[in-house]
């Protein structure tokens, strides 16, 4: 069981790294400049293979739609949804993946605030306070970041706001007993409502996408198994997320995701190469002291 359990945790981190890696790559230096047209790929690739784990592996049983009230709620959340991953990839062509992982990791603050203004739960005063430093660690590490890019950075935060939402939505609209669907099933009607929307937002905000990506394909023989690759790892995130929760705890892949962020942005220094400064990454390590902090508030005002 703890050699089953260490190897999930060991492929979660492996996909969500893996894909943020290759996210920059393709965006950053390999000449894909087409954010929407990524993630298009990747939530066709979550389609597909949650077909294909559902129906056919039977990694979870199906839970079906059960009205046409149920399904605009999961199509509101897939809108949401779309507009964090495009978001997050946009700001990869601009920002390095550590200043990125930086402010990602303010999503808990996004999260106290939308749940307070959308149902009115309030959390101990304590809790609230340890969301000083990871916003005041997002603020240093701007201050101090060589490769700062004010674009790039709205898009992040946008991105990290969006996600954030999109929890506290999905617990709102989903909170009725007999319509909750599990992350699996919820991806599985979540991803081909995706693709519907991101296909014409591809069509017209980057036209040249379609004859770009056939070109560059050309040229560069490995660049389909980096997108292919990239694809379905993204679809491995999420299965792997699922698996880790149902086999640990919600608590433990909090503390496992943040640690997982430390990792992504040594990994990607010592990949890219990008200047980071001492200020930066004190900025980054109050950030992740405050998000630790903040979980375990939660934990013990439960």
């Amino acid at each position: 069981q703890g050699i089953f359990i260490a190897s999930l945790i060991f492929l979660w981190y492996s996909t969500n790294i893996g894909v943020l890696l290759l996210n920059k790559f393709l965006l950053s230096n390999y000449g894909f400049i087409f954010p929407i047209f990524l993630t298009m790929c990747h939530m066709t690739a979550c389609a597909v293979l949650s077909y294909v784990s559902i129906a056919f592996l039977k990694v979870v049983p199906i839970q079906r739609v059960k009205s046409r009230s149920q399904l605009l709620r999961i199509a509101t959340l897939s809108v949401v949804f779309c507009g964090s991953v495009v978001g997050g990839n946009i700001s990869l062509k601009f920002l390095p993946v550590s200043f990125n992982q930086a402010v990602g990791a303010t999503t808990p603050f996004f999260t106290a605030l939308f749940a307070y203004a959308m149902t009115l739960k309030r959390e101990a005063w304590v809790t609230y306070a340890c969301l000083v430093p990871v916003v005041a660690g997002v603020v240093i590490a701007s201050g101090g970041e060589p490769s700062f890019h004010l674009y790039g950075f709205i898009m992040c935060v946008g991105a990290t706001a969006a996600r954030a939402f999109k929890s506290v939505l999905q617990g709102v609209l989903l909170s009725n007993e007999g319509e909750k669907l599990n992350s699996m099933n919820l991806m599985l009607y979540m991803a081909p409502i995706a693709v519907l929307v991101l296909l014409p937002a591809a069509i017209v905000m980057e036209p040249k996408a379609f004859v770009f990506v056939v070109s560059l394909g050309a040229k560069h023989k490995f660049m389909w198994l980096l997108l292919f690759v990239n694809s379905t790892m993204a679809y491995g995130a999420n299965l792997c997320n699922f698996l880790v929760t149902k086999h640990t705890s919600a608590l433990t892949l909090q503390v496992l995701g943040n640690a997982k962020g430390a990792v992504a942005v040594v990994i990607s220094i010592l990949i890219f190469r990008n200047p980071v400064t001492v200020v930066g990454i004190a900025g980054y390590t109050m950030t992740v002291m405050g998000v630790v902090a903040y979980g375990e508030s939660k934990r013990r005002h439960k």
